[in-house]
């Protein structure tokens, strides 16, 4: 009799659960949105922090080299060593990559093996392409003005819109669209002036604007790819147990720097930079201890870039990543016009604009996650009152 009235408790307590078990889905989901919003925002500061940076940095660099000389070859010839650059400080990610937590393993994963050489054969392709678009981009700067450089680089936006909704499927809405274009012209009309422009003598602008042309459609592509392998790789292999975590983005970013670094090593060597980095530490202004340590810092502040742009395209999408990247500029800008003086560069009307427009682009994406996540609330309260029925 006692069992049978305890199974009949039973029962009814599985029929009829308490609110807290009833709430706990719910709550699951708030305290899920509640880390992903944070997670993206601390995405887009190191963006941010390493976009303003990196700018800066270039310029003092460019600055300290002798530029506004008019008496000698104004370029700077090294395109080897700047996407050298922008890779070779991942070593400093991998004790990060350890402190991270990381999800329990799920044993029953299957295609252990298949799916251990597909993240292999994505580290090395993704790899080659950002070394690509690293000394493509080099080579950009280095034969046009600053200006045709950004308008031409500001088509790696669309590109990466084009190759999102091929590749990952991507779902565009009338305000993402919005988005879309408001950063492109932000990016046009915001960017920062650049010290590392060449003389007009030795602009070439039909070499740079394939060169521009190659590196735009190769770093659309890098975003695109990455996602992928976010999606479909990473996601399922046993270590992350189908969770998408920060531990993930720095993965990412030291397995395909590493590569990267491999090949701007073997270009650097090959082509004989080499042997120009003593002579190019010999020119700079504040000495050769300087020359070194603003090398350390580009190096540090385009890991922080990449770092905060991966997580980006973790956490929402590489149209999303790009469309914060180009947004940035118009701060970017200010930060440049506080720190130097040249070619008589200021905060104008136009690039205040830009930064109205800024909130403008920004918010309209906002505005398209806020439905999202709104939208996975209301699918939740109908399960639950389904349930309750």
């Amino acid at each position: 009799m006692e069992m049978t009235e305890a199974k009949q408790t039973t029962t009814e307590e599985s029929a009829n659960p308490e609110p807290d078990q009833i709430l706990s889905p719910r709550r699951s989901l708030e305290l899920n949105q509640r880390k992903w919003w944070i997670s993206v925002s601390l995405c887009i500061f190191l963006v941010l922090l390493g976009d303003s940076l990196v700018m800066l940095l270039l310029n003092f660099f460019y600055v300290q080299n002798y530029r506004e000389d008019s008496d000698q070859d104004l370029q700077y010839q090294g395109t080897w060593l700047q996407a050298l650059i922008q890779n070779a400080a991942f070593p400093l990610l991998i004790p990060l990559f350890f402190i991270f937590p990381s999800p329990k393993q799920k044993q029953e994963t299957n295609n252990t093996r298949f799916l251990s050489f597909r993240l292999l054969l994505l580290y090395i392709s993704l790899g080659v392409l950002v070394a690509a678009h690293s000394k493509l981009f080099a080579l950009g700067k280095l034969y046009a003005n600053y200006g045709v450089f950004t308008l031409i680089s500001a088509t790696q936006l669309i590109f990466t819109a084009i190759f999102t909704a091929i590749i990952n499927r991507f779902k565009f809405t009338r305000w993402i669209i919005i988005s879309i274009i408001g950063a492109i012209l932000i990016y046009v009309f915001g960017s920062p002036e650049f010290g590392g422009e060449p003389d007009e003598n030795e602009e070439f602008y039909s070499i740079q604007a394939w060169l521009t042309f190659a590196a735009s459609v190769a770093f659309a592509l890098s975003l695109c790819l990455i996602q992928l392998g976010f999606e479909k790789v990473l996601v399922k292999t046993k270590r992350y147990g189908n969770k998408k975590v920060f531990r993930m983005v720095l993965e990412m970013q030291i397995c395909v720097s590493f590569v990267a670094t491999v090949v701007c090593l073997v270009g650097l060597f090959a082509s004989g930079e080499n042997k120009e980095l003593q002579g190019d530490s010999h020119r700079f202004k504040k000495g050769e201890m300087y020359y070194v340590l603003s090398l350390i810092g580009l190096a540090l502040s385009w890991q922080v870039w990449a770092v905060g742009l991966i997580g980006l395209v973790l956490y929402v999408s590489g149209v999303f990543g790009d469309v914060v990247h180009m947004c940035t500029s118009p701060l970017v800008a200010l930060f440049v016009v506080l720190a130097f003086d040249f070619m008589d560069d200021e905060f104008s009307w136009p690039r205040i604009g830009t930064l109205i427009a800024t909130i403008v682009a920004l918010g309209s994406y906002f505005y398209t996650l806020h439905k999202r996540n709104k939208k996975k609330m209301v699918e939740l309260y109908q399960t639950e009152s389904n349930i309750e029925v």
